[in-house]
């Protein structure tokens, strides 16, 4: 079902008599001054927003705002979380990831009340889709899951995003990833909007027939919302190549055979990009790389690195950190964690991918074919090693808790950085930083996927190809820049360390730039 809500701004603005003037005035950041506990505007914008009272919004009066600018940014920071529990109260992943926005976006909001409309107005997505997607199994029997696409902001560019297929999906999983892949694809300098998509099918034990049989159903109730010039969207949890192969292929079968990049992720042999499988991955370690050397004068070479998951993102990763001389020790999956006390090499590496990518198989297969390893059934790496530098979560969100970021702080880990989407809990992040650990927030540290894809829209668009080598240097330019975007708004707002709240900044300050000059919309 499409969303008909209007945009956020709108909805606090039409109870108010003033007019709200949609021509956008000068750019941001603009001058204010407090007195006598109020916000007094230049003349020059009075009547571009009203900041007035809305209670059931949760906005805060002018005058019981405080004239100290660290409680001032306090008392906003709650205003807009409040707004998204009291309209979304039973999505606590989405809550989670505003919370943390909002609360990097602190000293913008003491700065000037004109970036604390612009995040209420980036709450409300531009359109929501559910829909139902009917499919047949093996055995005849129709079956039926829910479909989604969330298109949270097109401030910046075409929507993009990837899709999920997992139990799990529903409207909350997918405003949480949407709204973290606005910040994330500012963040990469290329012109990329936000979304998000998925379904709670399970590919898990199902035929190749029914996964074909789903994509092509999932695709027909999609294809209405997408484009190469409105919304690309890609693989993430559960699609994989095979998967974006079904897609693509009934997309051009309901558009009379049109080939477009319409969907990134392809196969490099019609229309993909080279390196866009080892893309989250690589630029995982791309990005710890250049932050360690700047924070901690350290290169990777002999670090001990504890990484959770087994897909592509921790494979490709472990591919990325022993190539730069470091010893990858674990990973993970939903039954439990293998360890390899001496490290993981590049043959043992070949095994588990081939355990995992080709077979399907669970950890314990790679267990009985390694000598060296150990098992943990049903315990997360953070508990089973006890001397390590690094932590690489590549798994799932919420994976890594207080109690795992005590055993990481112990075992010695002086950096975390997360190939999963939110895959710490605030209270972990307060913990990991308060021990000295550099922390690399997902919407930096992997936004090497997302990266890439842009960089296959942009061959799609051009008829053309580009080399391995040619996207992987690509690839290590992105990522580096991205860091340093982060370090150095971390600098100006915070203090340098802090790359979680200069990465919020610095992709809010490009999304806050562009909404205000295009206007309520």
């Amino acid at each position: 079902m499409k969303s008909l809500t209007p945009p956020l701004l709108l909805l606090l603005l039409l109870p108010l008599t003033s007019s709200f003037n949609p021509l956008p005035p000068p750019r941001l950041p603009l001058t204010l001054s407090v007195k006598q506990n109020a916000f007094e505007r230049d003349l020059r914008f009075k009547g571009a927003v009203n900041f007035r009272p809305v209670e059931e919004t949760g906005y805060f009066r002018d005058e019981t705002l405080s004239c100290d600018p660290k409680v001032r940014a306090s008392q906003l920071v709650e205003a807009a979380v409040s707004v998204a529990k009291k309209r979304d109260p039973d999505q606590s992943l989405f809550i989670q990831t505003v919370t943390e926005v909002a609360t990097s976006l602190g000293p913008l909001f003491a700065e000037t009340d004109e970036y604390f409309f612009a995040f209420k107005h980036m709450l409300e997505p531009e359109q929501l889709y559910q829909f139902r997607v009917p499919w047949v199994d093996d055995s005849g029997r129709t079956r039926v899951q829910r479909g989604f696409r969330v298109q949270f902001s097109s401030a910046l560019g075409p929507y993009k995003g990837g899709l999920r297929y997992h139990p799990s999906v529903g409207v909350d999983t997918i405003k949480f990833l949407g709204f973290e892949q606005i910040f994330k694809n500012a963040l990469t300098t290329l012109n990329l909007g936000g979304g998000k998509g998925g379904s709670d099918f399970d590919p898990k034990g199902k035929s190749e027939a029914e996964i074909m049989r789903f994509c092509q159903s999932f695709m027909t109730a999609l294809e209405p919302y997408i484009g190469p010039n409105r919304d690309v969207p890609a693989g993430d949890i559960g699609v994989g190549g095979r998967e974006i192969g079904y897609l693509f292929g009934q997309y051009k079968r309901l558009n009379q055979g049109r080939f477009e990049g319409v969907l990134t992720g392809k196969s490099a042999d019609w229309g993909g990009s080279y390196v866009r499988p080892e893309a989250t991955g690589w630029g995982l370690v791309f990005f710890s790389e250049e932050a360690m050397k700047d924070l901690k004068g350290e290169k990777l070479k002999n670090k001990r690195c504890a990484l959770s998951g087994s897909g592509n993102v921790a494979q490709f990763a472990a591919q990325q950190l022993l190539k730069l001389g470091a010893v990858p020790v674990t990973f993970s999956d939903s039954s439990g964690t293998i360890y390899e006390p001496d490290g993981f090499t590049v043959e043992k590496l070949d095994l588990l991918m081939e355990v995992k990518a080709v077979r399907g198989a669970r950890l314990t297969d790679y267990a009985a074919k390694s000598p060296t390893s150990s098992y943990h059934a049903g315990a997360r790496p953070w508990s089973v090693v006890d001397e390590l530098d690094l932590a690489f979560p590549c798994a799932t969100q919420n994976e890594l808790e207080e109690q795992d970021a005590i055993n990481l702080i112990k075992a010695g880990c002086i950096g975390v950085f997360e190939g999963a989407n939110m895959p710490t809990t605030p209270g972990a992040v307060e913990i990991l930083e308060a021990g000295g650990c550099v922390f690399g927030p997902a919407k930096a540290a992997n936004a090497g996927g997302v990266a890439v894809s842009g960089l296959e829209m942009a061959q799609n668009a051009q008829m053309t190809q580009w080399t391995g080598d040619d996207v992987e240097k690509k690839l290590n330019a992105i990522m580096k820049d991205i860091y340093h975007q982060c370090a150095d708004c971390a600098e100006t707002y915070h203090d340098r360390t802090q790359i979680k709240e200069g990465a919020n900044i610095a992709a809010f300050l490009k999304v806050a730039a562009a909404l205000r000059e295009q206007g309520a919309v």
